[in-house]
């Protein structure tokens, strides 16, 4: 299975990687209860979490023309831990990127916005590196753990078109990579309307409560 025969190694390095995406669900689900305390609504809808297989890690290495080992998986590499927070709405995308660049536990390394700027295939997604402490029983280790935050169009989307481009090895006939970018305009649409829905209910909630109170006041 291991190409260097560094079972051990590997086995310490998926260890440490599944211990800081653990630390980043804590921080999330401290978000969500917050959220829940409060009585605001809570932008979180659900979150994935993923460990990059050995498999998928050798794969990335050979891509980059680098020997597979543990060594090269910690240096070229950022995204063997990953998480994926999915929301309603873009707005709430940026609120949770707010949230964690306030948290003093983390530290946010690096972003790119495919939200703004879109990949050429259409796909649209926030992507935030961060760095995370693990304690362990003799040391402190920081590893990077790539979170990926994006709507439930954007997910759905971004699912069906990974299944695709699996299935096909990234040799698909051209127009079915034009088609599937021209369903990512969609739901880039379908996003836009739906968030002008919500700031359109916002606002009448508002008038709704200022007009309670008034009424209020008269009595």
């Amino acid at each position: 299975m291991y190409k260097d025969m560094n079972k051990e190694e590997w086995q310490q390095l998926f260890l440490i990687h599944g211990f800081a995406i653990e630390e980043i669900k804590i921080i999330l689900n401290r978000l969500y209860e917050t959220y829940e305390s409060q009585g605001e609504s809570n932008p979180i809808e659900h979150i994935k979490t993923r460990l990059k297989s050995y498999e998928s890690i050798a794969r990335k290495l050979e891509q980059k023309e680098k020997p597979v080992n543990v060594a090269n998986a910690k240096r070229y590499l950022n995204d063997i831990a990953g998480v994926r927070i999915i929301c309603a709405f873009t707005s709430d995308i940026y609120g949770i990127l707010e949230a964690l660049i306030h948290q003093t536990d983390i530290k946010v390394i690096d972003i790119k916005d495919y939200i703004q700027n879109p990949k050429a295939s259409g796909y649209q997604s926030l992507h935030i590196l961060v760095d995370v402490r693990v304690q362990l029983s003799d040391c402190v280790e920081r590893v990077p753990v790539e979170v990926q935050i994006r709507t439930i169009a954007m997910d759905y989307w971004a699912t069906l078109e990974h299944k695709l481009r699996y299935k096909y090895f990234d040799k698909a006939p051209a127009h079915i990579a034009l088609e599937l970018k021209k369903c990512a305009s969609i739901i880039k649409d379908l996003d836009r309307k739906m968030m002008t829905i919500k700031e359109e209910i916002d606002r009448y909630e508002v008038k709704d409560k200022e007009g309670n109170s008034t009424k209020n006041i008269e009595k």
